[in-house]
């Protein structure tokens, strides 16, 4: 449900100017740790669009263009995702795909899910291989 509300705030807001409206996950732990280290590896252009501000201001969520591409790290596994649901690999990272809302991936890593929004006229295959690389390098455990 949590999901959902974000979603929509994050599409209802899109094209509007100024901060977007965005709940930040709260990780803990390693998946805390592996966000920290995401946040400075985001692109400031994501297909076209610039690096935006949100609100509440979080390390775990990063915004482009007004809302368009969303991405909250740290948030809890997803719902709709069972066992045995086959993940689309991207550039060495494995991403659902949420069947109910087409807009909705989440990065499934070994220490971190990172939910990302692609809404708008882009291509969430181009996204999703964008963002793969930096969320690779912060999620891979450090020996």
């Amino acid at each position: 449900m949590r999901v959902a509300a974000v979603l929509l705030v994050l599409l209802t807001l899109a094209g509007c100017g100024g901060a977007v409206q965005v709940e930040p996950p709260r990780p803990e732990g390693e998946a805390a740790t592996a966000c920290d280290r995401l946040a400075p590896l985001l692109p400031k252009t994501l297909d076209g669009e610039e690096r935006g501000t949100s609100e509440p201001a979080s390390p775990y969520v990063a915004v482009w263009g007004s809302g368009v591409i969303a991405l909250r790290c740290g948030v809890p596994r997803p719902v709709r995702m069972a066992p045995t649901d086959q993940l689309q690999e991207i550039e060495g990272v494995g991403w659902f795909a949420d069947p109910e809302k087409p807009a909705l991936f989440t990065a499934v890593t070994g220490t971190a899910y990172v939910e990302v929004t692609v809404g708008g006229e882009h291509v969430a295959a181009e996204v999703l291989a964008d963002l793969s690389g930096p969320i690779a390098q912060a999620t891979t455990p450090r020996a």
